[in-house]
């Protein structure tokens, strides 16, 4: 592909699905990008499929699809397939560059998300506290919402990230042997996200560093981070509720829903 060569990287390319399998099936690669709308060159195999083949082969292949059709239903199989990232196209160059090198640079993957229940209104995951995995999760539900219009859909993105990494960072404490429970539901008339962090919770009232305790005053809160030793921030918690119609937090403080209605 294009734009993703590099002086310590190999980049090979195969005309078709069969000559794909080939390649697969004479050497390991560290990735492989399949794009699932392409020329398969098999009558009856189509590119999930060809997954599937590629699979069998390699089973600790890291593979990362593209297509076309960006539909709820693709972003699920993709999941259940154990794809590693999943991205449609027109794309950036830099952006498919970005995902690559996160991949590359991946190890320990295999069982960071595990998938619980899996359709386009309800879906249930677990995934373990570790950064590449909230980026695998965020690509995969940024897709989920491909049908929306982009300034709601960037708006989504932005809330269930400062979320995830929040309780991925507070929660967890980046253990990866500590899980974090996410829910995405999505009605007619909403789409709502729901995060439970392994961790006892907080108080809006013992956040002092955060701007979301400021509210008169939004960057109170950096000379208190600064006095605290805390690096720059603290504008998560506000970012996502300008970003979504409703956050509401449960009792103990792990556990978030975000709620954003559709138009």
């Amino acid at each position: 592909m294009a734009g993703l060569e590099a002086p310590d990287r190999q980049v090979e390319s195969a005309c078709d699905g069969l000559e794909g399998l080939r390649r697969v099936e004479a050497a390991a690669y560290d990735l492989i990008v399949l794009d699932i709308d392409g020329d398969i060159d098999a009558p009856g195999l189509d590119g999930f499929e060809l997954l599937e083949r590629i699979r069998k082969i390699r089973p600790d292949a890291k593979v990362a699809l593209m297509t076309q059709a960006s539909t709820p239903q693709n972003v699920l199989r993709s999941l259940r397939e154990h794809a590693f990232t999943f991205f449609s196209k027109p794309f950036a160059v830099e952006t498919v560059r970005r995902l690559v090198e996160r991949a590359l640079d991946a190890s320990a993957w295999e069982d960071d998300i595990e998938v619980l229940s899996a359709s386009p209104e309800w879906l249930d995951l677990k995934l373990r506290c570790k950064m590449d995995a909230a980026d695998r999760i965020l690509q995969f539900l940024h897709e989920m919402g491909s049908d929306l219009p982009p300034a709601e859909r960037d708006k989504i993105a932005i809330a269930f990230r400062e979320i995830l990494l929040n309780a991925i960072e507070h929660g967890g404490g980046y253990d990866p042997e500590k899980k974090v429970s996410i829910t995405y539901r999505r009605t007619g008339r909403a789409i709502l996200y729901q995060v439970r962090d392994p961790g006892k919770g907080f108080s809006f009232g013992n956040l002092p560093q955060a701007a979301v305790s400021h509210p008169g005053t939004p960057l109170a809160h950096t000379e208190i981070r600064e006095r605290m030793g805390l690096r720059p921030g603290g504008l998560g918690l506000l970012v996502t509720r300008r970003a979504v119609d409703e956050m509401i937090y449960n009792e103990a403080g792990n556990e978030v829903l975000l709620i954003k209605y559709l138009a």
